[in-house]
């Protein structure tokens, strides 16, 4: 009789952990009361901020999960998720809160996957970038742009992903084509970033993770793995990953998540239970590849020094506390760390499959080379031959230096 009890406390237990939430849609305010239940529950881990207002004044909300909500920690990557670009593409504003409600519920039940997650990681969950487009289907959206744009450059972000609707596809940059393409024509040319063989990996990993976007039919299109290079599927200029890619040091892919934009509720949960393992496991993927200190000889931190891959043309740069963050797929690279003022440092690196490679930089300040200052032979009668201007100028700034400052 008590193993029966014992197996029917276990089942209720389980039931417990594993009960769905309300599968709904949430306007605004329910998002925003949303938001604030999670920090609520999770206030140790969480952490709601705005990084602006929309067009008609609504706050545009991040929620952060971290060990240290707040505080940026040398060395742990930072991760976001963006929702709800595009107004009436509602099911990636749903997948966040799903997935915020997620992280906390099981880092309160000690699932040791989350715990380390959450540990190791600092995420950032912007479930709607486009508040007032999903309330009115507003079509100017410059202020949630800008908001977004200097989001992006207040944080060292790592790794994104942007979520869409109207197809079942995993989108890597570029998405402008050197030539002219129409969404529907035939795909015959991509355009690769110099990071492409890790964007195809980043993307397969959501794709294979997903319940259904591997198989590629999805929509009335095929995409093989469940993949596309953005360019060569449809052209885009001036899209979110690209600019993530050329003008900050994220990685960002897009995830077109749904056929229908718009999902009935009663599709909500199957959605949920599609994308929940892929979310997870896209934000795992941030610890790879290599990262770092660079410091100086007194161990200062030093911020904005490149990091540079031989062969890779493609650098990112330290942040503001001198951390590093290059995702990196597995193999032997030359790595090179450079700064103004500064010696450069180049090192040979083995990265492997799981945990990022540790690489710290020490960068020596450069010693000015002065030429020596050459005089020309004196002439007859003791004149001496006249000094040239520069050569007068490299003398006087020997002295300076053997001087000192004044």
């Amino acid at each position: 009789m008590s193993d029966l009890l014992s197996v029917f406390l276990h089942l209720l237990l389980l039931f417990k952990l594993v009960a769905p939430v309300t599968f709904r849609h949430h306007r605004y305010d329910d998002l925003v009361r949303t938001l604030y239940k999670v920090q609520n529950e999770c206030p140790g881990i969480t952490r709601v901020y705005s990084i602006g207002r929309s067009v008609e004044g609504r706050h545009l909300y991040v929620l952060e999960f971290s060990d240290h909500p707040g505080i940026h920690e040398p060395l742990e990557p930072e991760v976001k998720y963006v929702g709800n670009m595009h107004g009436n593409e509602a099911l990636g504003r749903e997948l966040m809160l799903q997935l915020s409600e997620f992280l906390c519920e099981e880092f309160r039940n000690r699932n040791q996957r989350i715990v380390q997650l959450i540990q190791d990681t600092r995420i950032h969950i912007l479930p709607s970038m486009n508040p007032d487009g999903y309330e009115v289907a507003a079509a100017q959206v410059e202020p949630e742009t800008r908001a977004v744009i200097r989001w992006m450059h207040s944080f060292n972000f790592v790794l994104s992903a942007n979520l869409h609707g109207g197809a079942v596809v995993a989108n890597y940059p570029y998405d402008k084509s050197f030539e002219h393409r129409v969404r529907g024509v035939r795909r015959t040319a991509s355009t690769p970033t110099p990071d492409d063989k890790l964007f195809q990996k980043l993307a397969k990993v959501y794709s294979y993770a997903h319940g259904w976007m591997f198989q590629g039919w999805n929509c009335g299109d095929y995409f093989p793995d469940g993949i596309t290079n953005g360019a060569s599927w449809y052209s885009l200029s001036k899209g979110m990953q690209d600019f993530n890619y050329l003008h900050t040091n994220c990685f960002e892919i897009t995830l077109e998540l749904s056929c229908d934009k718009f999902p009935p509720e009663e599709e909500l949960q199957r959605e949920w239970l599609g994308n929940r393992e892929a979310l997870i496991q896209f934000l795992e993927q941030v610890h790879q590849g290599i990262k770092g200190m660079v410091l100086d000889e007194n161990y200062n931190n030093l911020a904005n020094a490149v990091i540079s891959v031989s062969g890779i043309n493609h650098d990112v740069t330290s942040g503001d506390h001198g951390d590093y963050f290059r995702l990196l797929l597995p193999g032997i690279y030359t790595v090179s760390a450079t700064a103004p003022g500064y010696d450069p440092e180049t090192v040979t690196v083995t990265v492997g499959p799981a945990e990022p490679t540790l690489v710290n930089f020490h960068l020596k300040r450069s010693i000015p080379q002065v030429s020596p200052v050459r005089r020309a032979p004196s002439r007859r009668h003791g004149v001496r031959a006249k000094v040239q201007p520069q050569a007068r100028k490299k003398e006087m700034e020997m002295r300076q230096l053997q001087r000192g400052p004044a």
